[in-house]
């Protein structure tokens, strides 16, 4: 009933950075929070950043400062704008969106990853 695409995803340089969105669509009737994962190879996902439908935000400590989310509701979007970058941020970067959708259901969404290499 919903989908969630990631885009913004590449290859960078250390130091650099790059924007994250994250849309979803499908018969929305609300989303709550808006997250960010990542994986890293051999390593379990982590919550990198969220955002909350009131626009509270919180985030790793080791991105704290770096990265920023945020949220267009109008759109259905997320976005991760991510400074700074560093070898260590390689991973795959997923969104998780808590939907409400017009049947009334609510339920949690992943959308299926974007990959993201910093080069040192």
């Amino acid at each position: 009933q919903v989908q969630l695409v990631e885009s913004g995803g590449g290859l960078v340089q250390s130091g650099g950075s790059l924007n994250l969105s994250c849309v979803a669509s499908g018969r929305i009737s609300s989303i709550y929070s808006m997250d960010w994962y990542r994986q890293a190879p051999g390593k379990q996902r982590e919550l990198v950043a969220g955002i909350s439908s009131g626009g509270s935000t919180n985030y790793a400590d080791s991105v704290q400062g770096r990265f920023t989310i945020s949220r267009d509701n109008a759109k259905n979007t997320a976005y991760l704008q991510m400074n700074s970058l560093k070898p260590e941020d390689t991973a795959v970067y997923y969104c998780k969106f808590d939907v409400r959708v017009r049947t009334g259901w609510r339920d949690v969404y992943w959308g299926q990853g974007t990959q993201v290499t910093v080069s040192s």
